[in-house]
């Protein structure tokens, strides 16, 4: 078996390592010991963008944000879903995570980054929730919910930043969350803050196999 080989790793605020692994054309980004990405397994974060697009068919020029780069699966389906006229800003806290985009894995983002219609900030996503108006916002942000990377990420979940995603959507506009497990109490306080709410369990991997993770598809009153 081809041994893994670390590219690259960054130390974040709360002193866990976060690694950029490779081996023959997979890739893999590791929290520790934990996997949080595989580039093998594409399908459940494809889904969060395939779903909020679905509930914005018939907008002429939809504006979406995109809380997490990732490996770039969620922003590759969201331009292939969205028409020529969207708006997509990608917001990602770790500068490093952007340099692997345009670097050892550009490969696997097949030049989704270089489109007209995407604008990647390098900071938090919470930021642009609060200081802008959003068609769909789109989190793939540490480990769903309950998180593990950063205790600021939190917020974003709490009923607070619920609060916020909801005033920032448009009318009828779309919050969709990506997750590795359900969460009741996470779908209580969506519901509390006032959106209508889909859970929709979605395989890992694009074969229809594998962990199932968990998508929130929750919708601001038109």
């Amino acid at each position: 078996m081809i041994p893994w080989v670390r590219l690259d790793a960054v130390e974040l605020d709360d002193g866990v390592e976060l690694r950029l692994m490779h081996r023959g054309d997979e890739f893999s980004i590791m929290l520790g010991s934990n996997e949080l990405m595989n580039s093998r397994l594409s399908g459940s974060e494809e889904a969060l963008a395939n779903l909020a697009a679905e509930k914005l068919e018939g907008r002429p020029r939809p504006r979406m944000l995109i809380g997490g780069l990732g490996m770039g699966f969620t922003l590759r389906a969201a331009l292939k879903s969205l028409g020529g006229e969207a708006r997509i800003t990608v917001a990602e806290l770790v500068p490093q995570v952007i340099d692997w985009a345009g670097g050892p894995m550009a490969p696997v983002f097949g030049g989704c980054l270089d489109d007209s219609r995407v604008t990647v900030h390098q900071g938090d996503v919470g930021a642009l929730i609060r200081g802008g108006v959003w068609d769909a916002i789109l989190l793939d942000v540490d480990n769903g919910p309950d998180g593990l990377t950063r205790q600021g990420n939190d917020a974003l979940y709490s009923a607070a930043g619920l609060a916020a995603a909801y005033q920032a959507l448009s009318p009828g506009g779309v919050f969709s969350v990506w997750s590795s497990a359900p969460d009741a109490a996470f779908t209580r306080r969506l519901k509390q803050a006032g959106f209508s709410v889909e859970e929709v369990p979605t395989r890992a991997s694009t074969k229809k196999r594998g962990a199932r993770h968990m998508i929130w598809v929750a919708v601001k009153a038109g």
